[in-house]
């Protein structure tokens, strides 16, 4: 017999009032047109990786505990004298989550890490959007996660977070994440 698992908290949430609140606001007149959070990836830029590839796997290290899945290192397309980088060279390391785990790191996300941010005022709203309903925002430092052990981290490194979703324009995507409780600022 199979178990059956609970939904994640943000998935129910988006289920029960987020659908609800946008059928209202953009008056959709069906459920399935309501846009919906596709996929989150996290990226991770580590510069002097080029030199010591330690601090890369630190970095895989601590973005695994984050995201909860395994990322693949991401690698040099060409080569960048100025900063001894050759092409083929891992400098980064970055994961897509999908389904559970998605709603699972949102909701770490929102009510967890960014209340963790020192001075934080809001996300800036006008800024992430690409026009196309993708919204992207970058954290200074990855120890606001409480997954990650301060001691026994080797180097402050920020990380890229994009939150792609279904909707066709931005004014819909911002609905959405707000919808989230993503806190933008105002």
């Amino acid at each position: 017999m199979s178990e059956v698992k609970a939904l994640p908290r943000m998935q129910t949430h988006y289920r029960e009032v987020v659908r609800e609140q946008m059928l209202k606001e953009f008056g959709y007149k069906n459920p399935f047109e309501v846009p919906t959070l596709e996929k989150i990836v996290i990226n991770m830029g580590v510069g002097e990786a080029a030199a010591d590839q330690k601090k890369l796997d630190a970095a895989v290290a601590e973005l695994t505990l984050i995201a909860g899945q395994k990322p693949v290192k991401t690698i040099a397309k060409k080569a960048i004298a100025g900063f001894k980088i050759r092409a083929g060279l891992p400098i980064g390391c970055k994961v897509t989550l999908r389904k559970a785990k998605m709603y699972e790191f949102l909701d770490r996300l929102v009510t967890i890490a960014l209340p963790r941010v020192r001075d934080f005022r809001g996300i800036p709203g006008g800024k992430g959007f690409d026009g196309r309903g993708n919204f992207a925002m970058g954290l200074k430092e990855q120890i606001i996660f409480p997954e990650i052990v301060y001691d026994k981290v080797d180097a402050i490194r920020g990380m890229d977070i994009i939150f792609v979703t279904t909707a066709k324009t931005d004014a819909e995507a911002k609905a959405l994440l707000k919808g989230f409780n993503l806190p933008f600022a105002k």
